[in-house]
């Protein structure tokens, strides 16, 4: 009687540690899966945020190209021309009156 005593109790022990070998197993899969999808949803959430700040930057950029483009134009001559003469009572002296400077050029070293 010992010898069945004896092999059901090795039995129900090799039972018992391929059902826990087998529950580890599970229970380390439905970890890594977690892990998986958790990556996942963090990364798209990421895109997300990366995607509205590469838009937000396409708009600033426009926005910078349109000052720009306005400094480009108020700043011209014929803008400028006439708030001189308007508000400051400035006038364009004649041609006689203009003396070009040029810049003396650096001998190389």
């Amino acid at each position: 009687m010992s010898r069945r005593a004896g092999k059901g109790a090795g039995r129900r022990r090799g039972r018992g540690s391929s059902r826990l070998a087998v529950t580890l197993a599970l229970l380390g899969f439905v970890a890594v899966a977690a892990c998986v999808i958790w990556r996942r949803s963090y990364g798209v959430a990421q895109s997300r945020v990366v995607t509205s700040l590469e838009e937000e930057q396409r708009q600033l950029e426009a926005e910078r190209a349109r000052l720009e483009r306005d400094i480009r134009e108020l700043s011209s001559r014929s803008k400028l021309l006439p708030v001189a003469e308007q508000r400051l009572n400035l006038h364009v002296p004649p041609d006689s009156m203009v003396v070009n400077l040029t810049r003396p050029s650096r001998a190389p070293r």
